[in-house]
Formats: structure tokens, sequence, C-alpha cells
């Protein structure tokens, strides 16, 4: 290995504000920080998985040269408390407003983005860093939860759903902004596959055809609607991956590649019925593959320990010779992945990582969520639900608001409406029991819910107690009888406070991401 940990902490007192006054050696390169995170792609939906229906040669190169992870997972399946924990390296449940969706980011939680870039690093970002919500310091400035803003250049884009953000032009000029010497740390948050999409763009502009996909998951009609749905999910994301070409083609250029740790995510599942937003494998399994030539030993491995993303923001902070405490940050629950990286791990990384959610969206009577927690372990997945009676994708008279609207969502619908298919209305939309137990490797699509078997009774009993006790060392407020305080967080934004009962008045409101046909009666 070329470089090594102590030259990053060495570097690091060198350059670093605590006064060191040397100058550091000219042959001793800090490394950077390339992060790349897609906006709602599932596990397996790259190329180096073997989806055939998506090409992504990028990410299929970062696995290659580098590691290829089969179990990473998100904490939370919905933007802004995924991206909470990643940066933050806390879950979701330690972070008070930040576990739910458009809050106001606590004061006193700093991030890995914020603390490098006062420690002097080259810190910014493209197109998506945290949110939606709002951040902001005690005295009301704006907080750069991820960095600087890097969005100047634009492009005419492939398709209407696609973003006009020219990407790595921007992470160009912020190379170019980069002040001589000085590490950088960069987040790609890119806007795709986000909805929405144009629909048949991938069959009309990528020269994709519906008998690519080799399966519809069961949970959905196998419909040309929901394939075209599909297709489009792909075409955006290789989008995606486009840009991160140009981006290791461009850092290869400059001879920085080999000294750039390149860490390729999403933030949570695909927006599509019965994943974004719920906590099925398919809400939390994420795709994660790592690059990073001068820091790798035996590059090329696939890693089948589980891993969190949380554990992102301390493998950065390792990267440098820093830890929380040290770096001024609330304490970490994740766990730096450096020893995996290494190769020098003598243990698994992890045998359970745990998942959950408070509340995303609106649509609700008074604004609650739908509080689950999970735990995911040896190919099982537990889950409780600790509010069954309410509505887990939204309320049918709102539009199932924590489901974007899109075809996929809209057949589902339909099919309900049509005696005999009620039973994919239920799959995605319907109400569920206290506990749900699946075997995710034979059953990954989560449809067979072992719960009340008792011959899996012994494993459901053992997997609730390891995530409860999980749970309350991690000092989660709804393991100590104090979950509502996650629905008496305000929103940040005014639009969605009392959501449900302005549009029972008969306010005209109609959110932006749900078609009308979506909204019913709950006894449709």
């Amino acid at each position: 290995m070329r470089y090594r940990l102590c030259l990053s902490a060495l570097w690091y007192c060198l350059v670093s504000l605590s006064g060191c006054q040397r100058e550091a050696s000219p042959d001793v390169r800090p490394p950077n920080i390339l992060v790349a995170i897609a906006d709602d792609v599932s596990f397996p939906h790259m190329g180096a998985y073997g989806t055939g229906w998506v090409n992504t040669p990028a990410f299929d190169r970062v696995a290659r040269e580098g590691l290829l992870f089969t179990r990473a997972y998100t904490p939370n399946a919905k933007c802004a408390p995924s991206r909470s924990a990643i940066l933050t390296g806390r879950n979701p449940w330690q972070l008070g407003a930040a576990a739910n969706h458009w809050p106001y980011f606590p004061e006193e939680f700093a991030t890995y983005a914020e603390v490098l870039s006062r420690q002097g690093f080259h810190v910014g970002y493209t197109a998506k860093g945290w949110g939606p919500g709002v951040a902001r310091d005690a005295d009301g400035t704006p907080r750069q939860l991820a960095g600087m803003p890097y969005n100047e250049h634009t492009l005419i884009p492939p398709s209407s759903g696609i973003s006009g953000n020219d990407y790595a032009r921007n992470f160009e000029a912020f190379l170019d902004a980069r002040p001589s010497g000085a590490p950088f740390v960069f987040w790609y948050g890119a806007l795709e596959p986000h909805r929405g999409y144009e629909f048949g763009a991938a069959e009309a502009k990528g020269s994709k055809t519906k008998d690519m996909i080799d399966a519809v998951p069961a949970f959905w009609p196998d419909t040309d609607s929901v394939r075209t749905d599909l297709l489009d999910y792909a075409y955006e994301i290789e989008h995606f991956d486009t840009h991160l070409a140009r981006m290791l083609a461009l850092l290869e250029a400059r001879g920085e590649l080999g000294n750039t740790l390149v860490v390729v995510t999403s933030d949570n599942g695909m927006p599509f019925p019965r994943v974004k937003g719920q906590s099925y494998d398919y809400s939390n399994h994420l795709p994660l593959a790592v690059m990073w030539a001068d820091g790798i030993e035996r590059a090329g491995r696939v890693i089948d320990d589980y891993v969190s993303l949380i554990d992102l923001a301390p493998t950065f902070l390792d990267v440098f010779g820093l830890d929380a405490a040290s770096a001024g940050m609330q304490p970490i629950q994740g766990k730096s992945l450096l020893p995996v990286l290494h190769d020098r791990a003598s243990t698994p990384h992890r045998d359970f990582v745990l998942i959950g959610k408070e509340r995303h969206d609106i649509g609700r009577p008074g604004d609650v969520g739908y509080p689950i927690r999970g735990i995911v372990e040896q190919d099982f997945l537990y889950l409780r639900n600790f509010a069954p009676e309410r509505w887990p994708a939204g309320n049918p008279e709102t539009g199932y608001l924590n489901c974007d609207g899109s075809p996929t969502k809209s057949v589902c619908l339909a099919r309900h409406r049509k005696p005999g298919l009620a039973h994919f209305w239920a799959l995605n939309f319907g109400m569920r029991p206290e506990n749900e137990l699946y075997d995710i490797a034979n059953d990954p699509e989560c449809l067979l819910n072992l719960a009340g078997d008792p011959a899996h009774a012994g494993r459901l009993d053992a997997m609730a107690e390891r995530m409860a006790l999980a749970l309350r060392a991690e000092g989660d407020p709804r393991m100590e009888g104090r979950g509502d305080i996650f629905d008496a967080y305000p929103y940040a934004d005014e639009k969605n406070r009392g959501f449900y009962e302005r549009y029972q008045a008969g306010e005209p409101l109609q959110a932006g991401w749900v078609n009308t046909t979506d909204f019913e009666s709950p006894g449709r």
C-alpha cells in the first residue's frame, strides 16, 4: 500500500489550525474523497450485481477496481433522514427532528463535511446535498451540511425528467477552485433516478426494450406501463453513471484517481410503491462500491458483511486520522470501514444492521408518521410496526402521499378497483400487522410474512430482543415510550403542516408528487 493512515494523520497535524508550523513533505499526498449518491436506487440495480437491464460501466469499474458490497443498508429509506445519517454517522432515531422528512436539522449535530471544511479541507457538492428541509445555525445563518454548492454549469438533458445540472462540469469547477495542496471532499448528489420521468424515454431515446426486464417484482402487475416505468428508472440510473464516468476520467487525467477514495451508493430504494419510504428489503438494501487504488488491499473483493450508511462518516474521518471527538462531532454510531478496505478485519464488519422510519411526507391526520423499527440479521428481516392502525403509505383520501406518483402506482390502484386483483393494492398500500418477518435470502420481495409461523417464533423473539437492546443502547426515544416526540417536531415547510385537515376542509391543496387519480375514499 503506497499510502498509510499515519501519513494522513501527520499531514493533518502539519496543515491544521492547531498551530503546527512545519511544512508537509512534498512526497506525502493526503487522500481525497469523492462520494457519489444516486437519488433512489435499490439493490441490485447496477450492472456489477448482474442486473442486465441497467448499464452502469462506471459503477462496475469502481466495483472491479475496488470493492463491491452486497449487504449495504440505509437506516431510513427516505431522502432527508438517510442523508442526515450519512453526514453525521448517527442513526436517524439519534438525530431528533432529523429522523423525519422535511425537518429542521438540529443545530447540535455537525456533519463530517462541516468539520472537514472548518479544518481547511476543500469541501463541496453539486445538485442534491442534504434535504429536503431547513438547516440553520442559532443565528439563522444557513448551514452547508454537505459543503459549498457548485451548480453553475448546465446542459441540455437527454429527457425532460432528467436534471439540467452538468454534474461532471461542476465537479471540474470545484477542482479548479481547490487551494493548492488541499485535499478535496466532494459530494456528487445526482437528482436521478428520482421522480418524475419522461414516460417512454428509455425506449425512445435509450434503445431499451421491455423484454430486457427478466422479471417484474411480484408485488406489481406485469404490464407494459410498469415495464416502461422500470426502463425509464434504468435510463436515469445510467445518466447518473455517465457523469460518474466523466468524473473518474477527469481525476485520472489529473493524476488524482489513485489517491481518491471513491464511494458510490444511493440514499434509499427506488421511487416505486412498496419501496421508497417503506422498510422492506428493496427499500433499505442499496448498491455500494468503493475504489481507492492507494488505500485498498486486494482490490476486486466482494464484501458480504453487513454495512450501514452510518459507517461512511467515520470512514471519511478515519481516512484523515480523525475521530468524532477530535473533530468536534456528537458521538458517532457508525463504524469505520478502513479495516475492510485495508483487508485487516479479523471479524465481520457487522453481523446485523438496524433500520426504521418515523414521519415521511404528509397526508395523515395530525401530521403523524408511520413508525417502524427493524433489524436485518442472517438474511432475515424483522419489522416492528408501532402504529399498525395507520395507513403505511399515507391515507387513501389524500393520495397515499408516502408513495411518489408514477405509472406503477396508478396501475396498482387501478387493479384495486377491479374484482380479483385487490392483492396488488393490499401489498403496496394496505394495512400491516404489528410484526413482520421475512426470509430475504429466498424472499427478497418480502411477500411471505413468517411472523405467525410457529417454526420461526424463536427467531422472531430473538431478533426482536436484539433489536430492542441495540436501540435502547442508542437512546432511541421510541424504546423509552417517548416515540410521540417525532410526530411533534414541526415541518420546515408551512405548506406541509396540517395538510390532511386543510384538504378535508376543502382547501384546494395538491401535493406535487401524486396524480389526481391517486386520491381515494378509505373504503374503496
